[in-house]
């Protein structure tokens, strides 16, 4: 089966802001784009309760995502888009339905007054379980967010992308994680800021506050750790500038602050395959709710 972008779409403004910035990656990746709405339906007594019939509730629901797609051709012609609408549960049948896509893109709702996500129960499930990368999209995003302000300080859509952001673990980098974000990077034909926050050992703790040669010391080994991390991807993507940043303190704060400027973050899950269940991780789960630009989450072993 041919590699498609899906979009998780129910009429909701986080929705459409999803299934907006999914026609432009879509366009980015020279991709078709594929509109899902699941539709959980109406228990037959409801149905038969209600003045519209079951059969007329049906019919609005498959209007939704058609025309959504009318309206994302108009506004982005060239992309393939189709819809589906699947009877079900939406976190049962979206990780399975993402196997064939080379992403899933799902909104979330902005949180007035302090930026970021409202991520709901559902969406954090299927981040969890998802094999593919899942990108969440708050409600409100323009595509101007994405770039760099005009001359004048005006928002605009055709000055160049901000940098793509990129949470790195240099103790466990994955190469599935990083070249995710490079290769955005280079879509996007901007640079890639990678944000590497680290702690010291415990037994940091017993030496003496004042012994700057020794932190000094660890500042430098975690800068060439993540200098070391991201040297292959360098090589590979020799076009697409680099900024490090190793910081001593929480990865999740650095990574929100370096949201306001991003057009894109981009972060790991561990697959972890536990009889508790999925995790996303406590610096992944920070992010979602709380970075300001949309957030990639990669699946990785």
């Amino acid at each position: 089966m041919s590699r498609t972008l899906t979009v998780g779409f129910d009429g909701s403004p986080e929705s459409r802001a999803a299934a907006e910035w999914a026609a432009r990656e879509a366009n980015l990746r020279g991709l078709p784009l594929l509109l899902v709405h699941v539709w959980e339906g109406v228990p037959g007594p409801l149905a038969e309760a209600s003045p519209l019939g079951g059969k007329t509730l049906q019919h609005w629901s498959e209007r939704i995502p058609r025309e959504a797609a009318a309206g994302l051709r108009s506004r982005h012609p060239g992309i393939d888009i189709t819809t589906e609408q699947i009877v079900g549960s939406a976190f049962e049948i979206l990780p399975d339905l993402v196997k064939d896509s080379e992403l899933l893109v799902l909104g979330s709702r902005g949180l007035s007054g302090i930026g970021g996500f409202m991520v709901g129960s559902v969406s954090l499930a299927v981040v969890a379980h998802a094999e593919r990368p899942v990108v969440l999209v708050r409600a409100g995003e323009q595509a101007a967010d994405e770039h760099t302000t005009d001359p004048t300080g005006l928002p605009s859509a055709t000055t160049p992308y901000r940098p793509v952001v990129l949470g790195l673990d240099t103790e466990s980098p994955d190469e599935t994680v990083i070249d995710f974000a490079f290769d955005a990077a280079a879509r996007r034909r901007t640079s890639v800021r990678v944000v590497h926050g680290w702690n010291p050992p415990p037994y940091y703790a017993y030496r003496l506050p004042a012994d700057l040669e020794y932190h000094g010391e660890l500042t430098t080994r975690q800068a060439e750790d993540l200098a070391e991390a991201v040297l292959p991807w360098r090589r590979k993507y020799p076009a697409v500038e680099v900024v490090e940043e190793s910081r001593w303190g929480r990865a999740a704060n650095f990574l929100m602050d370096a949201s306001r400027e991003a057009s894109l973050v981009v972060v790991g899950r561990r697959v972890r395959r536990s009889p508790l269940g999925a995790h996303i991780g406590p610096v992944t789960h920070a992010v979602l709710h709380h970075c300001t630009a949309p957030v990639a989450v990669v699946p990785h072993e």
